[in-house]
């Protein structure tokens, strides 16, 4: 059983202004389970994504790579499970994109504008006949508050479904955060077989986004592990909708450092939950140095 870890509540986890959320039973690998969710962003919103340094990448996370770096705005998020699409070479990146488009058609946006991620059991090829016939009924139940069953629709070998919020004030906004992940085995740093979404309504700009999530990241996800195993499908995503009223946050913005700590916190609330989560897992220990030389 998860070492001191409960599932949440679905009212505890937030809506976010902007987003959606929208999942199905596509029966990838088992029936009746949530294996597909769809996340839509509101028109404006900023990506930013750090991905496995795993030299055998998984086709999603190069197409993710390939989609970001494109600079066009991402407008949803794809999430399979029971099939990790990885080590599946040119095959696995056109299956993938094949559910890019598919799912582009849907919302009418371009194929490049969707980021897909994939968990689940390796080299095998991606059933994205089932995936795409699965994209219907996940965009019909499109809503804000449907964080805890999105939370339950990335998960594997996860016994409990992980997720978190905060709401802190910024320029006297109220601003929210929601997250979810999933990992239980293969985690360590560099980064872990996880899935991780964390999102804001905070107006922020791409720059400044980017700054937090390598910060958060090297807080949380890269200071956790489980059995010493990385993985291929690694993926932190951090969304900002833009959606808040408050003054736009870059760098050099006071409320800068008010809203990356409270990202950062998020993000170590969920990579804690992944370690409480572990496979096998008795017991949840934190390692505490003091005298350092430097961070490394």
């Amino acid at each position: 059983m998860p070492v001191n870890l409960t599932a949440p509540q679905a009212a505890s986890l937030l809506p976010v202004r902007g987003i959606k959320l929208g999942f199905s039973e596509a029966h990838i690998r088992k029936p009746n389970r949530k294996d597909v969710l769809v996340i839509t962003l509101a028109e404006g919103s900023h990506v930013a994504g750090v991905f496995t340094l795993n030299q055998f990448c998984a086709a999603p996370v190069l197409l993710c790579k390939t989609h970001l770096a494109s600079n066009k705005p991402i407008r949803a998020l794809l999430v399979n499970t029971g099939c990790a699409n990885a080590g599946t070479g040119e095959n696995g990146i056109h299956r993938a994109n094949l559910t890019c488009e598919a799912l582009g058609k849907l919302l009418n946006i371009q194929a490049s504008q969707v980021l897909p991620f994939s968990t689940g059991v390796i080299l095998e090829s991606l059933p994205e006949d089932k995936v795409i016939a699965g994209l219907p009924a996940a965009i019909d139940n499109l809503k804000e508050e449907n964080w805890l069953n999105a939370a339950e629709a990335i998960m594997t070998t996860d016994i409990v479904a992980k997720g978190t919020s905060r709401q802190i004030e910024l320029s006297g906004k109220t601003v929210t955060i929601t997250g979810i992940s999933k990992g239980s085995g293969m985690i360590h740093p560099n980064m872990a077989t996880m899935l991780g979404y964390i999102a804001t309504d905070a107006n922020i700009t791409q720059s400044a986004l980017e700054s937090v999530i390598h910060h958060a990241v090297n807080k949380s996800f890269n200071c956790i592990t489980v059995d010493g195993d990385t993985s291929t499908n690694d993926s932190l995503i951090m969304i900002a909708t833009n959606q808040a009223t408050n003054v736009e946050i870059s760098e050099t913005s006071t409320d800068f450092a008010v809203l990356r700590d409270a990202l950062t916190e998020v993000a170590i609330e969920l990579a804690q939950a992944i370690v409480r989560d572990g496979e096998g897992a008795t017991k949840f220990m934190t390692v505490r140095i003091e005298g350092g030389r430097d961070e490394a």
